[in-house]
């Protein structure tokens, strides 16, 4: 599959952009994982040509984390042109274009996922952003503001007429939010239309091996986007390259896991400081797979996300690793 002249070979598995999650660390990570391409936090047009600091350091790229796309939104052609200008001065290989982002605070101000109530505005939009930088421009959007107005098949055209390289469809509508189960057909659907000729990637509920091989092999997208199951887990990308015949890729053990889970750790420290670097890293912990299922956790979980200072997390997840998951295991398999 390629995007303009970027070949990211037969099948490739993207990290999808997700604000506070793809920071230069993770995403390097999950490079390293398997990612064929890793996307930034998103990137608002209008706090970015105010030159706020903490918008512009997103646009921070990583050598090692290439092919990497950065992604701006914004509802106003000026101000999106402008950013994407600046974007291309960072030196993404892509910028990609958010118009599927639900939130109220991006959504309920007609950026985002709000685009989708106003046609001509995006796509006026999306020609413009293209035609004003060198490199490839793609779109992330969703298949519709509400279940009324499912406009995904037709709006792909629309949005490949205007230039883009590439098209990512999260299968869910904007009032969905993250409800629901996302429609992989309404996804084949895009695909299955002999007019669209750029390649498509498909997004939503992309948590296993095999609903990644589904995405392919029965909806026959070109491409996969992984977020949400990646939180807590950058490891799913090897997962998934394996499942794919990589054998480049060998399984992980937990204590390979704990490894890149502590990396997190003292990289987003290093990144911030110690108390918002822990803070920012909470959510991964919280939603990670390596704890899920293990019994009477409770209390261990409220003080690992209680934990305030890297030595205090270290202990605690040294006492999972060595002390819980051995009696987890041993306990699991006295029942089998």
């Amino acid at each position: 599959m390629k995007i303009g002249h970027i070949d990211l070979g037969d099948r490739p598995v993207m990290l999808a952009p997700m604000e506070d999650v793809t920071d230069t660390s993770f995403r390097l990570i999950c490079k390293e994982q398997g990612a064929d391409m890793t996307y930034s936090e998103f990137v608002s047009a209008d706090a970015l040509i105010r030159n706020i600091a903490a918008t512009t350091r997103k646009l921070n790229i990583h050598p090692a984390e290439r092919p990497t796309a950065i992604q701006i939104y914004g509802r106003e052609v000026e101000p999106m042109v402008e950013a994407a200008k600046m974007v291309e001065q960072a030196g993404p290989d892509i910028i990609d274009i958010n118009f599927g982002c639900p939130v109220k605070k991006v959504a309920g101000k007609g950026a985002g996922a709000g685009m989708l109530r106003d046609i001509p505005k995006m796509l006026e939009i999306t020609k413009a952003v293209v035609n004003a930088v060198g490199i490839p421009v793609t779109v992330k959007t969703r298949l519709g503001w509400d279940h009324e107005s499912k406009i995904i098949v037709t709006l792909a055209e629309q949005l490949q007429d205007c230039g883009i390289a590439a098209l990512t469809v999260h299968g869910r509508t904007r009032s969905q939010m993250y409800t629901g189960d996302a429609d992989w057909e309404m996804i084949a659907r895009v695909k299955e239309n002999p007019r669209l000729t750029i390649p498509l990637i498909g997004n939503g509920d992309i948590t296993n091996p095999q609903r990644m091989l589904d995405a392919f092999n029965k909806y026959g997208v070109d491409g996969v986007m992984i977020g949400r199951a990646s939180i807590g887990a950058p490891w799913i990308f090897n997962d998934m390259k394996r499942a794919l015949g990589d054998t480049s890729h060998q399984p992980l053990s937990d204590a390979d896991k704990f490894a890149i889970l502590r990396r997190q750790i003292k990289e987003s420290i290093d990144r911030i400081d110690q108390y918002r670097g822990i803070l920012h890293i909470r959510r991964h912990l919280a939603a990670s797979p390596l704890f899920k299922g293990i019994p009477h956790f409770r209390d261990t979980r409220i003080a690992m996300l209680r934990a305030d200072n890297y030595d205090e997390l270290d202990a605690i997840l040294s006492h999972i690793q060595h002390d819980i998951l051995p009696e987890t295991t041993k306990l699991i398999n006295e029942n089998a």
